[in-house]
């Protein structure tokens, strides 16, 4: 691996996944409505932010792992955007945190599109 920040990008998405079984109903609970199995749905995410945070690290597979990492990160958009639609509550702190995820996952995007 000639790029030490893959090591560190893929320690961050694996530990996000493994974030997945450690705490699940934290996840299950901004699981938008929409989406179906809530459980099974945390912990699939899990284990592909596993899978491809493992992958992004061997030279080998990191194409593999960046284009899984960039599924993932697509796929999750719209629930991040859906947490900051439905957000009730009167901590601006974290509203603002729900507004700033969505330009961090554009670069998130970015960070490992420029793996492939």
């Amino acid at each position: 691996m000639d790029n030490p920040s893959l090591y560190f990008m893929g320690s961050m998405y694996i530990l996000a996944g493994l974030a997945h079984f450690w705490k699940p109903k934290a996840y299950m609970k901004i699981m938008p409505p929409y989406i179906p199995y809530h459980l099974f749905m945390v912990y699939l995410s899990g284990v592909l932010e596993v899978l491809f945070g493992a992958l992004v690290m061997i030279p080998e597979t990191q194409t593999i792992g960046a284009w899984g990492i960039i599924a993932v990160l697509i796929g999750v958009f719209p629930a991040n955007i859906d947490m900051l639609v439905r957000y009730k509550g009167k901590k601006l702190w974290w509203k603002i945190s729900l507004w700033f995820r969505l330009p961090v996952q554009f670069w998130l995007i970015y960070w490992a599109w420029m793996i492939v």
